[in-house]
């Protein structure tokens, strides 16, 4: 789905990083332009009083005495939003200009002489007191409150105003921020497309590899994958003409035995049990031949069941050495494997150990070891009492077409089959002295 995008999900980081930073950015200046805007009112009001206080006489009696005319005209308009008091040391009322009513009358706080105070009022005025000492020329003192306030309105239709402004052209710029960064990204993510185009283009065979210009960072990364898919491809190729060079090479024999099966008399059973079973291993490697790419394994296999049918075939096919056979596995053991790998690679295993043993094969499991660190599920070890193998000849016998005995009769690609089936399961092949025999011993940790 588009949310699993790339391109989606730095979009929408950007967002909203970006609708963070303008909505702090909104808020920050909106404070601050209203901190600005009362600081002014301040500043206005402040001069209101000291214009009332220019016009202001006290009498011999230290009676104060108000005009009837002021330097602003909206003191004298009732209703013009601003407003002057004056109050006496005891608090009492002695003016208000024309333009207050009975209930525009403010009562300062507590302040002394000398000092101003400016606040909010509960009726959304912003007011400013001032507290003064006053002396006439007879000497006489007298502490009066000076007052004046003005409506809100003012500000706040400043404020309302820049707001507008500001969130108009913050929505304007973040969207254009936001079409500029799609298109960043877009253009960034190019040679990824490209990529990734060219991956569907090899996936339905119009291409043979990763050949576009990819930009540096991606270098790297396309030799890689074109190294993979050229390595993949050898291989499969190598598979698919191996696998049906040998499935050619035994169709005409089985036909052969199975037309001649009902010559062989008491083993006409186990002969065509034999065939059917070369039957099942043509099949299963005709569809590994035939396979475009690996699988994940799902299915699980009786490890118990199929040792019990691999030590019956062998008994009957060895019965002149009469090997003993000694299972030691815990019933049942499973494992999730492709039943045709384990086959292929125990049975070459204990084949091995069947041809070269003396008398005895033994056959022991060990769940959940560990090696090297790694859990695994399984180690199946087979040990034999045959003459072994070198220490340094175990790797090279790994080898596809090399024999531990070049007078023993074989092809020298079974043990080659085991390593590689072991490798591609994801387990580890490890061979060595049996101590407890004295032949070779075989462990194979499967996942």
């Amino acid at each position: 789905m588009y949310y699993k995008s790339l391109s989606f999900r730095l979009l929408l980081a950007e967002g909203v990083v970006l609708t963070a930073f303008f909505a702090l950015a909104a808020v920050m200046l909106e404070q601050g332009f209203l901190d600005s805007a009362e600081q002014s009112l301040r500043e206005r009001l402040q001069i209101q009083i000291y214009s009332l206080l220019s016009v202001a006489e006290i009498n011999n009696d230290a009676d104060l005495k108000m005009p009837d005319n002021f330097p602003d005209p909206r003191l004298t308009h009732p209703g013009s939003g601003l407003y002057g008091f004056i109050r006496n040391d005891k608090r009492e009322l002695l003016w208000h200009s024309p333009s207050a009513t009975e209930g525009d009358e403010i009562a300062p706080p507590e302040m002394t002489a000398g000092t101003s105070v400016f606040m909010f009022d509960q009726q959304g005025r912003y007011v400013l007191h001032y507290a003064v000492i006053w002396q006439n020329v007879a000497g006489m003192e007298r502490e009066y409150f000076f007052s004046v306030a003005e409506d809100a309105g003012f500000v706040s239709n400043q404020v309302k105003q820049l707001q507008e402004i500001l969130r108009f052209w913050l929505i304007i710029i973040g969207l254009v921020l936001v079409g500029i960064q799609f298109a960043l990204l877009r253009w960034s993510l190019k040679p990824l497309r490209c990529m990734v185009n060219d991956l569907e283009a090899i996936e339905e065979g119009k291409k043979s590899c990763l050949d576009g210009q990819y930009a540096s960072e991606l270098e790297g990364l396309a030799g890689n994958l074109n190294a993979f898919i050229s390595s993949e491809r050898a291989q499969l190729e190598r598979y698919r003409n191996n696998l049906a060079d040998l499935a050619h090479s035994l169709k005409t024999p089985l036909a052969i035995l199975r037309g001649c099966a009902e010559s062989f008399g008491s083993q006409q059973e186990t002969v065509q049990d034999q065939i059917s079973r070369m039957d099942e291993i043509i099949e299963y490697q005709l569809q590994k031949a035939a396979a475009k790419g690996e699988c994940k394994t799902i299915k699980s296999i009786n490890v118990v069941t199929i040792i019990n049918k691999i030590t019956a075939s062998l008994a009957k096919v060895y019965r002149d050495k009469d090997i003993i056979f000694e299972v030691s596995i815990p019933a049942p053991t499973i494992v999730y494997c492709e039943q045709g790998d384990f086959y292929e690679i125990f049975g070459n295993l204990m084949d091995n150990a069947c041809k070269w043993c003396r008398h005895k094969v033994t056959i022991t499991a060990t769940l959940e070891p560990i090696k090297d660190g790694k859990h695994y599920a399984l180690l199946l070890e087979i040990e034999d009492d045959g003459p072994g193998i070198p220490a340094e000849t175990i790797r090279e016998i790994l080898k596809r077409g090399v024999r531990a005995d070049e007078n023993t009769h074989g092809h020298g690609i079974g043990m080659s089959v085991v390593y590689e089936l072991t490798g591609l399961l994801g387990g580890q092949l490890q061979g060595g002295k049996s101590q407890a025999l004295g032949g070779m011993k075989w462990g194979v940790y499967l996942p």
